[in-house]
């Protein structure tokens, strides 16, 4: 940081005074030294920002702060202002700022460099013949605005606007048009101190982490251990058994789900073989089936996701260097030694990423208890029963019930808890520390 001050301390000291002019007027030094087109359009860039900032930016960099100091009173027709908006048209001024201050450094640096070439005794290129120049080096920049922008638009604006929700009181009885207020900490203490969250969180977490470690290997070792059973040379009809996973990974998972839920339910053909035999009926998705809908939910998800990694592990297989093999088979090696020695960690290294992608996945597994047993609230759970993961805690908070600020606190401890675990076993992982280990 103190390197970068100082380059821009040297720079800024290097311009002359009329590329010092472009420090007020951008663009200026650009015209006075001949480079006309640069010149006008940065000037331009500049009255287009100062235009939107004098007009409403400002304010709504000012409402940011306030979230609305007017509230509404329907008996005196007074609109009041909306917290939610100020503070969405609040976050576009910041990102419209940010985008305001790149331009502005752009416009000093091209000004050195305007000044430099025409010290050198080179005339300045025509607007036109610069602009074809940056279209053939830099097409790719070009391509890229109009995508570049609208990830910011539809993708930055929302994730910061659902981290900043975390931060107000919005949701319960406070909702527009009624004010709401900037909180600090507090949605987050809430969750981890009151008698209300606290309990519900804390039970939901550790189910959640637990549920996405079991998925997580179970769905690998499975789909590891169909590939490799099927690229043995004994096994007949392998198209057919390859493409029959692929069928059920074809259907819709919310399709399997509700299917996987009729036939578990009181008048399913479960229940109906075990009421045929002489037995009763078995509330396998019932209220009280805390841990048997635990693992119905856990092979469901495993029916649902073995296509994908047996097909991802087919691919990989298929790359081994049979050699090693080989030569381990010749000093003696079992087919678990080889599995373990060789198999395995090669396996690992090669679908680090993808594995780190499953447990993410399996950690805000929306659909999988919401089709199986959506709907259920528990006694000892605030609003969630005993299979909701944190996610779908997060969707009763916020959709059905408006606690949209605790909705989005439990959305930014999901974020850091994923990624953390995440970037940690990635930086762990041989797929990072040994990265030319198989090459």
């Amino acid at each position: 940081m103190k390197n970068l001050c100082g380059e821009i301390k040297k720079s800024f000291s290097e311009l002359s005074g009329k590329s010092k002019l472009s420090t007020v007027f951008m663009g200026s030094g650009q015209f006075l030294y001949g480079a006309y087109g640069k010149g006008v359009m940065f000037l331009l860039l500049e009255v287009m920002f100062l235009v939107y900032f004098i007009r409403r930016g400002f304010k709504d960099i000012a409402g940011f702060f306030t979230l609305g100091s007017v509230a509404a009173d329907p008996w005196s027709g007074t609109a009041g202002d909306n917290s939610v908006t100020m503070l969405l048209m609040g976050i576009l001024a910041w990102i419209f700022l940010a985008a305001f201050v790149i331009i502005y450094i752009g416009n000093l640096k091209d000004a050195l460099a305007v000044q430099r070439a025409y010290i050198a005794g080179k005339k300045p290129e025509k607007f036109i013949k610069e602009v074809a120049g940056l279209f053939d080096k830099k097409f790719y920049a070009f391509v890229l605005v109009l995508p570049v922008f609208g990830v910011f638009v539809f993708n930055v604006l929302p994730i910061v606007f659902m981290i900043l929700i975390a931060f107000t009181n919005y949701g319960g009885d406070i909702v527009p048009p009624a004010l709401v207020d900037w909180v600090g900490l507090q949605n987050f203490a809430k969750i981890v101190s009151l008698s209300e969250f606290a309990p519900t969180f804390f039970h939901i977490l550790i189910w959640n982490i637990v549920w996405a470690v079991i998925s997580t290997a179970l769905n690998y070792f499975a789909g590891l251990f169909l590939a490799l059973l099927l690229n043995k040379e004994c096994v007949k009809g392998k198209a057919f058994f390859r493409a029959f996973p692929v069928l059920a990974y074809a259907v819709p998972g919310f399709i399997t789900l509700l299917a996987f839920k009729f036939m578990f339910s009181y008048g399913g053909p479960i229940n109906q073989m075990i009421v045929s035999g002489g037995g009763k009926a078995i509330g396998f998705l019932d209220i009280d089936a805390k841990w048997t809908a635990r693992i119905i939910g856990i092979l469901v998800n495993c029916w649902i996701s073995v296509p994908s990694i047996m097909m991802l592990a087919t691919g990989n297989l298929s790359n081994r260097d049979k050699s090693i093999y080989e030569a381990a088979k010749i000093d003696g090696a079992t087919p678990f030694q080889q599995f373990k020695a060789l198999t395995l960690p090669f396996m690992i290294f090669v679908t680090t990423p993808v594995l780190l992608g499953q447990f993410v996945g399996n950690f805000n597994n929306f659909g999988i208890f919401y089709f199986l047993r959506g709907g259920l609230y528990m006694d000892n759970y605030f609003l969630a029963s005993d299979t909701d993961l944190l996610i779908n805690w997060l969707y009763n908070l916020s959709i059905d019930n408006n606690y949209y600020c605790i909705g989005a606190a439990i959305s930014l401890v999901i974020f850091i808890i994923t990624s953390t675990i995440s970037l940690i076993v990635y930086v762990k992982s041989p797929a990072y520390r040994e990265e030319d280990r198989f090459q």
